[in-house]
């Protein structure tokens, strides 16, 4: 138990300081490491494996919708970003230039793809010509640089890995049939392999994406009360068509301009799961994206047999995602570095265990421990893992319900937000104005996060201005 007070005493506890948690709990999990380039961070092995099992996920489903995946280039050249006026405005302060290529420099600076609309737009014109073509489902899988002035690990830094959809239809209704699509493809994704719950809604105009017509998005609640934009989906109709010249022949042979969307998810997505499932013991990790799945950590382990009877339990759980422990520490420490790193469950095995053909099954998210038979060991593996699957997304959902509330009145609205935490979402009416929602946000630090397709009728008026409302938003402070 020593080991295991030792190694969690590394990790601030959250009710503490739960900015400090968060960045311990990266860096003692072996996430992330700090680079000597500021705003710049290095994703370590076990990090990465979080990422590419969500990336396979992920692409599975959009691959099912009938995308496929290209890969655009890098670069940018300052004429094409310009060529349409919303996204260059709306990019301009965090955009990072190439001017030089080698000792010679550029006639014309390129832009490192903050992201990539515009060579998505520039290779769509040439490569459509008649309503044959279309759609166009393509996706890409990268990297994109945003010049952040305050970075945070997976939440906020200068590169970022994501992927980013941009379809191009011959149809309005198609093209927006597409934006809802992939919206709920995200929702899916996080509830059923993050455990994460969302709120689907659209983004008021304030706050939607510099060139759409209209943005959606599902919004997560963290553990601290903040949210957390976990995905968007954006209808761009056809500004960047017009702006880039995409055309088509039509069956009725006239030439039309395409319609468009774009859609996309970042890494942010695993600073969600450490804040939606993390503890002070460190990350709680679904098993659907798990790395490793299954820690098996024999007892007494130089002891004849044990071992041995370990490597046949990994092999009879070849299906999962398994590894054997077997280094020389002790198996407090052992227990803690699972438990630190979010393994959703681990078997000990030790030389009584092995006379009674028993093992102890050991629960990452809830510690319940199951003793287990050896020679079942694999169907008992697999419902636990589900259990603790369906279990993690109910807790989360539990967490999220308990953390919303309802705000009739101007003061009733004031009391929830006028602190320095996160409170959680606040469901209130809102007349439209422009102007009112700049107001919450400047006298207390919150945004509408989305107007939800479920709409509900708490109040008549607005909760800042007192005039007739018109449309029910969640509001929160927000990473």
């Amino acid at each position: 138990m020593a080991d295991q007070k030792k190694m969690v005493a590394q990790i601030t506890d959250m009710e503490e300081d739960f900015t400090q948690w968060y960045t311990d709990v990266c860096t003692k999990a072996e996430l992330i490491a700090y680079s000597h380039i500021k705003g710049f961070m290095v994703i370590k092995p076990y990090g990465y494996a979080l990422w590419e099992n969500m990336q396979s996920l992920l692409d599975g489903r959009f691959k099912a919708t009938g995308v496929q995946n290209v890969y655009m280039p890098l670069l940018i050249p300052e004429s094409l970003l310009a060529k349409e006026g919303e996204l260059v405005n709306g990019f301009a302060p965090e955009v990072a230039w190439v001017t030089a290529g080698g000792t010679e420099p550029l006639t014309e600076r390129l832009a490192i793809r903050p992201t990539s609309e515009t060579v998505f737009s520039d290779f769509y014109k040439d490569d459509v010509h008649s309503y044959r073509d279309l759609p166009r489902l393509y996706n890409q899988w990268c990297s994109v640089v945003r010049w952040e002035k305050e970075t945070r690990p997976f939440l906020r830094s200068r590169e970022f890995l994501w992927q980013e959809g941009h379809t191009i239809h011959a149809t309005k209704e198609e093209a927006e049939e597409r934006t809802q699509q992939m919206l709920n493809v995200y929702a899916d994704f996080l509830a059923e392999d993050m455990a994460i719950p969302t709120i689907k809604g659209q983004k008021t105009e304030k706050e939607k994406f510099a060139g759409a017509d209209a943005t959606y998005t599902v919004e997560a609640l963290m553990h601290d009360g903040r949210a957390l934009q976990s995905g968007t989906s954006h209808f761009f109709g056809q500004k960047f068509s017009k702006a880039y010249g995409i055309q088509f022949t039509d069956r009725d042979n006239q030439l039309k301009y395409v319609w468009q969307t774009s859609w996309g998810v970042t890494t942010r997505m695993i600073g969600a799961m450490i804040m939606v499932h993390g503890d002070n013991r460190g990350l709680v990790i679904p098993p659907k994206i798990a790395p490793i799945q299954v820690d098996i950590i024999p007892i007494q382990q130089k002891k004849a047999g044990v071992l041995e009877a370990a490597n046949r339990l990994a092999s009879a759980l070849s299906a999962f995602r398994v590894k054997v422990d077997d280094t020389e520490k002790t198996p407090g420490y052992k227990f803690a570095e699972q438990e630190m790193r979010g393994i959703p469950i681990r078997i000990e095995i030790g030389p009584r265990d092995i006379e009674n053909g028993k093992c102890v099954i050991v629960r990452r998210d809830n510690g319940e421990k199951i003793e287990a038979d050896i020679e079942d060991i694999e169907g008992t593996v697999k419902t636990v893992l589900a259990t603790v699957q369906k279990d993690m997304l109910a807790k989360a959902q539990a967490q999220l319900d308990g953390m919303t509330y309802e705000a009739r009145t101007p003061e009733e609205f004031r009391e929830r937000f006028d602190n320095d935490k996160g409170d959680g979402f606040i469901k209130a009416m809102w007349c439209g104005d422009r102007a009112c929602e700049d107001k919450i946000k400047e006298e207390y630090g919150v945004t509408s996060r989305c107007i939800p397709f479920h709409q509900e009728n708490i109040a008549g008026t607005c909760v800042c201005c007192g005039k007739p409302a018109k449309k029910m938003v969640y509001w929160a402070k927000a990473y």
